[in-house]
């Protein structure tokens, strides 16, 4: 049924009934009907639909959905396949993820509101905040936006990797009402990675930022220029950090021209 379909897309992207609602046009209470098949969509409607999805008005009357394969390539990339995504990251910089992503969790993992979806948005912060400082990447992840603010293409496959080589723990945990994973790291970070002005950076987003909730997080990072000027479901432009408001800035500007 295209009801259950429209449903598998929304949690697929991890959006809200409300945020669907809204895009939509219509109440909660009446998005809720569509989803389960107590109310039919008009062609308008479903117009609006495959564009909020990205997908043709055809593939989604016909339950199909034409998902990009994201593979990270390390070093050099090679041709690409259609429908996929291709992220190319040195091989050095996906071994700073790791041990970034290490550093993070012995300093603040045992916190109970730091899950996955709290580090998503700190690296983000991570990774933004040192390249409008010092105008270089530190870790130069890949950030999509989404309804939950953004999210770093390459950690899933990061933490794969990571769990087979039992550098980290994987588990499931409540916050509150809300389901939580979150991950105990298995050794200590690799320091010598890091510089002294990158352990210095991290550790004033963990200090600014890791007691809030995953929604406070989210609702933060929804506030601040990157997020904002990307489209949904696309990467999040790192330049747009010289754009920042005063409340997210990192960087002292100067004021001659």
């Amino acid at each position: 049924m295209i009801s259950n379909f429209i449903k598998t897309l929304r949690k697929k992207r991890q959006w809200s009934q409300d945020f669907m609602a809204e895009k939509l046009g219509v109440s909660r209470p009446t998005y809720m009907q569509i989803e389960q098949g107590g109310r039919d969509i008009t062609i308008s409607e479903a117009k609006t639909l495959a564009d909020i999805f990205e997908i043709s008005l055809e593939d989604l009357l016909n339950e199909r959905e034409k998902e990009p394969k994201i593979t990270i390539v390390k070093d050099q990339p090679s041709a690409t396949e259609k429908n996929e995504i291709r992220i190319s990251v040195p091989q050095r910089n996906l071994k700073k993820f790791k041990e970034v992503f290490l550093y993070i969790l012995n300093k603040i993992g045992s916190k109970p509101n730091v899950g996955q979806s709290v580090i998503n948005k700190l690296l983000y912060f991570i990774d933004f905040d040192y390249f409008e400082k010092y105008e270089e990447q530190l870790i130069g992840a890949t950030y999509i936006k989404n309804h939950f603010g953004p999210t770093p293409c390459e950690l899933i496959k990061v933490l794969d990797e990571m769990k087979v080589k039992d550098e980290i723990e994987e588990v499931k945990s409540h916050y509150f009402k809300y389901d939580q994973k979150k991950f105990l790291p298995r050794r200590k970070p690799d320091l010598s990675l890091l510089s002294a002005r990158e352990k210095d950076l991290i550790d004033n987003v963990l200090t600014r930022l890791s007691d809030k909730s995953a929604a406070e997080l989210k609702d933060y990072s929804h506030g601040d220029v990157p997020w904002i000027t990307a489209k949904e479901g696309g990467k999040i432009d790192y330049e747009a950090v010289f754009y920042r408001t005063g409340a997210y800035s990192v960087r002292e500007y100067s004021d001659d021209l």
